[in-house]
């Protein structure tokens, strides 16, 4: 792989550092060991897991692990696995790689087959298990001899994961922990052969169990019926003094959290390289339809309102590719510097990620988001064809619903995001308290930007955004201090301030890069500038609903003031109708997503 170096300051610095002070990481700097992965990966989903779509759509389990385990034929299955335990520990961008590409079968429902056995299904044993765990269990789970699942959600604990009642108690003789409870919604349940499982210890000791299919007292529940997803198993798990021996434990005791959140922020991530997969997919299938199909004498590609809907389809996906790999390569940049030969090594990489957990939410949201749309206008694109069965967008538009609920609901995820602000700002872990001090001066300096440096304007309204999110963040803040938590509504508006400017500089500081590199595209260009010229659009009125709220609806003169400024440099002079029709033309010509 292509060495990665760390270049730039810890998560949520993208607030306060200026665009562009440090290179970030996109598709555009995939190694050829990438490129050939992908190209691997890609031939594997369309010709494999294409090919037997309807098949695993009809819940053929045979059919499935078949599928999973011709995926670790391919090493698919151990990407994040050591290799003395049959894996190839890749680099994480790898990961992402396989998750997106994975996508162009158009099958989720093995997508999240496959996604459970390489990420909450095994990596806490990687990360977290003893060497005699390890050896036990990571070789068969490499080659998909045995299949992984991950037990954590129960009826009564769900975005509150560790309010769980399933409780383990040590016996007698400490031979075994007893566990009694329920688990719902469990991804590979009916087809899992090892569990990683959730329990109270002692009543209020989070902590977590490898348990095997065969363990006395563990029951296996029936298929859940599922709006989507149909081709993957979900069920209930049921624990009545189930034995699972003491050296099952896995790490130490109370130490579930720790797991279960690491868990976590590397699955968000991959989803979000999935929901990017799947959207692109939706986009070819889409185009693909539309050059065809013909209305009122001509192809409905000449209507100017689809290729609105192109275009939107476009720049969402090439938002979202820009951010979710700037995001993994901070990651790796910060794996890349630890000792592998440290016994907490695996421990250490679950620290990197949670350096990371603001922008790990972002890309989640964001992908998720970004799916939901493309399914809807692809739906719309078919029309009545988009509702029938028989087209693959049907089945998209349901199977990416649950893409906004799982791995932390997108309600959950922005209110980690404010909240990992909200604690980086009162302990001076980011320097807020200088930039909100900088901002009139900022604004007043403000001068025409640069003609000869592409997408200087842009960069420029974006960076004054930035002011606008301190601003709002500072007033939030000054109004409700901690409190500030509970006021949910204008939480959730500043993780989507946060987030669209983060989208937003990966956009415009990927194309100025690839300018560099001399392999510009010149509709990457438009699609920065309608990106920055929307997104702008959305900070303002985001920022006037907060302040509303912050006032209740009586804004101060100084506060009427700031958001003129605000509002007269953030309104960009961009023609976002005419190039979006330059957009689409571009995935029409390429009969595909075009980058």
């Amino acid at each position: 792989m292509s060495p990665i170096e760390k270049n730039h300051s810890i998560g949520g610095f993208f607030l306060i550092e200026p665009i562009g002070t440090c290179p970030i990481y996109t598709r555009e700097q995939f190694s050829d060991e990438h490129n050939e992965i992908e190209q691997m990966v890609r031939e594997f989903a369309q010709g494999r897991i294409h090919e037997e779509k309807e098949e695993i759509e009809k819940f053929n389990k045979e059919l499935s692990l078949k599928l999973i385990r011709e995926a670790g034929e391919l090493g698919l299955l151990g990407i994040d696995i050591p290799e003395e335990y049959g894996g190839m520990e890749l680099d994480k961008i790898t990961t992402a790689i396989v998750a997106e590409a994975l996508m162009n079968g158009g099958c989720a429902s093995f997508l999240v087959t496959w996604s459970v056995q390489t990420g909450i299904g095994s990596l806490p044993i990687v990360w977290f298990g003893t060497p005699e765990q390890k050896k036990k269990y990571l070789p068969k789970l490499v080659t998909g001899e045995w299949i992984g699942a991950y037990g954590l959600t129960e009826p009564s604990a769900g975005s509150d994961a560790l309010s769980g009642k399933t409780r383990a108690e040590l016996t007698e003789d400490k031979k075994h922990y007893k566990l009694n409870g329920e688990k719902i919604f469990i991804t590979n349940g009916g087809w899992a052969d090892v569990y990683i499982v959730f329990a109270q210890v002692d009543s209020d000791k989070f902590s977590a169990f490898i348990v095997d299919r065969d363990t006395p007292g563990f029951e296996i529940g029936a298929e859940e019926k599922k709006m989507g997803m149909k081709g993957s198993s979900t069920t209930p798990l049921s624990f009545s003094d189930a034995l699972v021996p003491a050296e099952n434990l896995l790490y130490k005791i109370g130490k579930g959290a720790t797991i279960a959140f690491n868990s976590l922020n590397m699955g968000r991530f991959k989803l979000a390289a999935s929901d990017l997969g799947g959207s692109k997919t939706m986009v070819r299938e889409s185009v693909r339809y539309a050059l065809e199909r013909k209305q009122f004498g001509q192809a409905i590609t000449n209507f100017d309102v689809i290729k609105g809907k192109f275009a939107d389809m476009v720049i969402r996906c090439y938002a979202a590719d820009s951010m979710i790999y700037r995001t993994i390569g901070y990651i790796q940049e910060e794996i890349n510097l630890l000792d592998k030969s440290d016994p907490n090594y695996f421990i250490h990489v679950g620290e990197a990620m949670e350096r990371y957990a603001v922008e790990t939410s972002m890309t989640k949201i964001y992908g998720s988001e970004t799916s939901a749309i493309c399914a809807d206008h692809g739906v719309q694109i078919l029309g009545g064809y988009g509702f029938i069965e028989e087209y693959q967008i049907a089945g998209a538009y349901r199977d990416t619903r649950i893409d906004r609920i799982w791995e932390g609901t997108n309600e959950i995820n922005r209110q980690i995001i404010t909240g990992y602000m909200m604690k980086k700002a009162l302990m001076e872990e980011l320097p807020i308290r200088g930039a909100i001090q900088e901002i009139d001066t900022f604004l007043s300096n403000l001068q025409e930007p640069e003609s000869n440096q592409i997408l200087s304007r842009e960069a420029q309204a974006i960076e004054c955004g930035k002011r606008l999110a301190l601003f709002l963040f500072h007033e939030a803040l000054c109004r409700f201090g901690q409190d500030l938590k509970h006021e949910q509504q204008l939480t959730e508006i500043l993780a989507d301030i946060f987030t669209e400017i983060y989208t937003a500089e990966s956009t415009i500081v990927r194309v100025q890069q690839t300018k560099e590199s001399n392999t510009l595209d010149q509709t990457t260009v438009s699609v920065a500038k309608v990106h920055s010229a929307e997104v702008c659009l959305k900070l303002l009125n985001f920022a006037l609903t907060g302040l509303n709220g912050i006032y209740r609806a009586h804004l101060p003169e100084s506060i009427i003031d700031h958001l003129r400024k605000f509002q007269i440099n953030l309104l960009l002079p961009t023609d976002i109708i005419g190039l979006k029709r330059t957009i689409a033309e571009k995935a029409y010509a390429k009969k595909d997503y075009p980058f």
